[in-house]
C-alpha cells in the first residue's frame, strides 16, 4: 500500500479511537442526569429537562463512539459461511458489503446536513416544556456519521489489501484494532 494510504488509515483509526475514548465517559453522564431526575421526582420536584437530555446524551455516546465500535470489531456478522471461508475471500465478501454500507451512509449524511441545517435556519426546538434547540443534536449525529463514513473507509481498504494478499501493519501501541485476520470478528461489516 503506498504511504499516504497507510498514513490516511492511522489518522482515522486515531482520530476514531481518541473520539470513542472520550464518548465513553458519556455514560457517566447520563448517570448524573438520571440519578437527578430519580432524586427529583422523588423529592416531589420533578424537573422537565432530564429526560430530554438523558436522551440526548445517549443519541451522543451511541453516533460519536459507533466507529470506534466499529474499529475495534464490534460489528455483528452471522456467521453460517464467513467463518469457513479463507481469509481473502471473507476480505472480498467484507468489500462488498461494506460498499453497500458506504451507500446507505452516505444517504444517511445527506438527510443529517439538509435537516441541520434546516434547524439552524429556523431555530427549530423540540416539542415539550423544555423545548430544547434541535441543532446541537442533529450536529452531533452529522459528526457521527462523518466518522463513521471516515472509519469505514479505512475498513475498506484493509480489506482489499488483504483481498490482493498485501495486509496493512497493525494500528501502532493498540494490537490489532479494526481488521483482523483469522475469526469472525475481524471488523468487517457483512
Amino acid at each position: 500500500m503506498p504511504g499516504w494510504i497507510v498514513t490516511y488509515v492511522r489518522i482515522v483509526e486515531r482520530l476514531n479511537y481518541g473520539v470513542g475514548r472520550v464518548a465513553m465517559y458519556a455514560v457517566f453522564a447520563l448517570m448524573a442526569v438520571l440519578l437527578w431526575g430519580a432524586l427529583a421526582r422523588a423529592g416531589g420536584a420533578p424537573q422537565i429537562w432530564t429526560d430530554e437530555m438523558a436522551q440526548f446524551i445517549l443519541l451522543g455516546y451511541f453516533m460519536l463512539g459507533g466507529a470506534y465500535a466499529l474499529q475495534m470489531g464490534s460489528a455483528v456478522r452471522m456467521d453460517v459461511f464467513y467463518s469457513r471461508w479463507s481469509d481473502r475471500t471473507r476480505a472480498a465478501v467484507d468489500c462488498v458489503t461494506i460498499l453497500a454500507l458506504l451507500f446507505y451512509l452516505g444517504v444517511l449524511l445527506w438527510g443529517g446536513i439538509e435537516s441541520t441545517a434546516y434547524s439552524i435556519e429556523v431555530g427549530e426546538r423540540r416539542r415539550g416544556l423544555w423545548r430544547p434547540y434541535m441543532w446541537p443534536v442533529k450536529a452531533i449525529m452529522v459528526a457521527g456519521i462523518v466518522l463513521m463514513i471516515l472509519q469505514v473507509s479505512t475498513v475498506l481498504i484493509r480489506d482489499l489489501a488483504r483481498a490482493t494478499g498485501r495486509a496493512m501493519p497493525p494500528p501502532r501501541g493498540r494490537g490489532v484494532v479494526g481488521t483482523q485476520t483469522g475469526g469472525a470478528s475481524d471488523g468487517g461489516v457483512g
